[in-house]
């Protein structure tokens, strides 16, 4: 973790903001993950660990397109550095719902853990969101 949020903290171009939020994204997956197991949902158990695994590849993704751009300019590389960031808006919308769904069937202290994977969820996604637009 250490070595991580060193990369971020970096003066350097990439890891940066989509890689966090994928990241985020990611962190409130597990988080589902694991209300989900409270609350004996084998489908959303799964659901979030697709999603974080992909959330997760998308954050080393935006690392490695923001580069690509910044060492070479053109319509294939800024595509890419609007698709990812809409790929993990995406993703973390899914989270955000599989975690409302989770929050719903839990009466346990579990209920704030889903909760706040939804709010992290919605925040990651609000971020990737934005920094598509700019990127466009």
């Amino acid at each position: 973790m250490r070595e991580l949020l060193a990369a971020i903290g970096a003066r350097t171009p990439a890891p940066a903001s989509g890689s966090v939020a994928a990241l985020t994204g990611a962190l409130a997956a597990a988080l589902t993950e694991m209300a989900a197991r409270y609350a004996g949902d084998d489908v959303s158990v799964d659901r979030a660990r697709e999603l974080e695994a992909r959330l997760s590849a998308l954050a080393d993704e935006d690392a490695v397109v923001y580069a690509a751009f910044l060492a070479e300019r053109n319509d294939d590389t800024r595509a890419a550095i609007v698709r990812v960031p809409e790929e993990i808006a995406a993703a973390a919308d899914d989270v955000a719902g599989v975690a409302d769904r989770v929050r719903a069937q839990l009466r346990t202290s579990v209920a704030a853990d889903a909760e706040a994977a939804a709010t992290l969820a919605r925040a990651a996604s609000g971020v990737a969101k934005r920094l598509a637009e700019l990127n466009a």
